[in-house]
């Protein structure tokens, strides 16, 4: 299967230094970019347990085309994965002339350790800590179905539909084929921890969207209606871009900036397979975009999500194992450049609205920026405050600073996240109020947990 090849060759190529895992799994020719990542980052966790045990049953010496790196991810899939995706190729029938000495060999390494379980076996530092208890967030496309639509089709394939949560309690108590509606954005669908839906035919169709809930937010926020021109400055992988386009119901104009051109590749087929079509993408430099270029006059709304860190990643510490804190010298470089990009955005005209967010957790990255973004900015523009009742609040840096959001797996059952919305203060007088004014968000009614009588969605062809 092309999926455990693309794996291997990552694993290789991370052994040898050409780069992280996100980088070559960026750079490879597969296209489920978020099913190799996460399958790459999970043998690489377990990658010490997983070449004891192929050592010990001598899969390598009985099967001398088989190579390390291939029988690293075979092995994990069989012993700690979900079992072989689509078969499994012709990699199942090899395994399984193996499957009873492997699983021998792994049960006799745990009693060797005096554990039980398979993640008892990992170091200190590689075991799975709050982040593993976040929960599966399902985004549901709504250019192409809704949330009633995918919650039909989900109880008909043997899930049990809790209606929407009151609370992050209720998101933790999540077990088994039992699913919730999130309390604050009523699109997104919440499945137990390390719930896969990768195979999942709605989410192969573009109908769900595998986004984690801090990583909605920054659209959320911006909330622009049908109709409005939107920047998304910093594009790839395009997730945050889908969710844009479907705020606007494909109505409008998204201009999609990114320098990488493979990154972008892949965002145009994210983006096909979300039924996007209102959005431009540019293999450009957002800040060699000229804010009074006439192609960007009616450009009202902002998304500004750089380049940063990814301290608040879930998978980080699977990036860099071992690595501390960035240097101060990087941590500089990126908010340099954080920095200027948001100052830029900040020039376009017509400009009403603007999200600022990382998924990074350094101060320097996120409060520090948008101090610096306010006072250049010169009273134009204010930070808006959003989201009362959200439990994490900015860091008190600077007066206003407690507008900002901040998200983690402790105090959000989320990523590490920060967002801050600044909206301009006075209206420019080519825009009118009324474009200018952002509607106000409200959750939608949840769906009735008894099934509706009204089409379901539509398994894809």
């Amino acid at each position: 299967m092309a999926l455990y090849a693309a794996a291997a060759a990552v694993l290789a190529g991370v052994e040898s230094r050409q780069g992280s895992i996100k980088g070559l799994v960026y750079a490879s020719s597969f296209q489920n970019v978020k099913q190799l990542y996460a399958l790459v980052c999970e043998t690489q966790r377990y990658a010490a347990v997983l070449d004891a045990v192929i050592a010990s049953a001598g899969l390598l010496r009985a099967e001398k085309k088989l190579r390390p790196h291939l029988a690293k991810v075979l092995v994990y899939e069989l012993l700690l994965g979900r079992g072989f995706r689509g078969g499994g190729g012709r990699w199942k029938p090899l395994l399984d002339r193996h499957k009873a000495r492997l699983k021998a060999e792994l049960a006799r390494l745990k009693v060797h350790r005096g554990v039980s379980r398979n993640e008892d076996l990992l170091e200190v530092g590689c075991r799975p800590g709050s982040a593993s208890q976040v929960p599966r967030f399902v985004r549901v496309n709504t250019l192409k179905t809704c949330s009633d639509d995918a919650i039909d089709y989900f109880k008909r394939q043997g899930f049990s539909y809790q209606g929407r949560a009151s609370s992050l309690e209720d998101l933790r108590a999540l077990k088994g084929k039992c699913f919730i509606l999130d309390p604050l954005l009523p699109e997104l669908l919440v499945f137990p921890a390390q719930t896969d839906l990768h195979e999942h035919p709605l989410y192969q169709a573009g109908h769900l969207i595998l986004q984690d809930k801090a990583s909605c937010l920054p659209a959320m926020l911006l909330a622009p209606p049908p109709g409005s021109h939107v920047i998304d400055a910093c594009a790839a992988p395009g997730n945050k871009t889908s969710h844009l386009a479907a705020l606007l119901k494909n109505q409008g104009k998204i201009f999609a900036f990114d320098l990488d051109a493979k990154r972008l590749a892949s965002m145009a087929t994210l983006l096909a397979r979300a039924g996007v079509s209102c959005c431009q993408l540019a293999e450009e430099d957002f800040l060699a975009v000229s804010p009074s270029d006439q192609r960007y006059r009616q450009v009202q709304y902002i998304l500004l999500d750089p380049s940063c860190s990814g301290s608040g990643m879930l998978t980080r510490q699977l990036e860099e194992p071992g690595t501390g804190t960035l240097s101060k010298e990087r941590l500089r470089a990126l908010a340099g450049f954080q920095q200027r990009a948001l100052c830029h955005a900040l020039n376009f005209p017509s400009l009403q609205r603007l999200v600022y967010s990382t998924c990074s957790l350094c101060q320097e990255e996120n409060e520090d920026v948008v101090q610096e973004a306010l006072q250049q900015s010169s009273g134009i523009f204010r930070l808006a405050p959003v989201l009362p009742s959200w439990p994490h609040r900015g860091l008190n840096t600077f007066p206003g600073a407690q507008h900002c959001l901040r998200a983690s797996p402790e105090t959000t059952l989320t990523g590490g996240f920060f967002i801050a919305v600044l909206e301009r203060v006075e209206v420019p007088s080519s825009v009118s109020q009324a474009e200018a004014s952002a509607p106000e968000l409200r959750p939608s009614p949840a769906p009735k947990r008894k099934r509706r009588q009204r089409k379901a969605a539509a398994a894809p062809t």
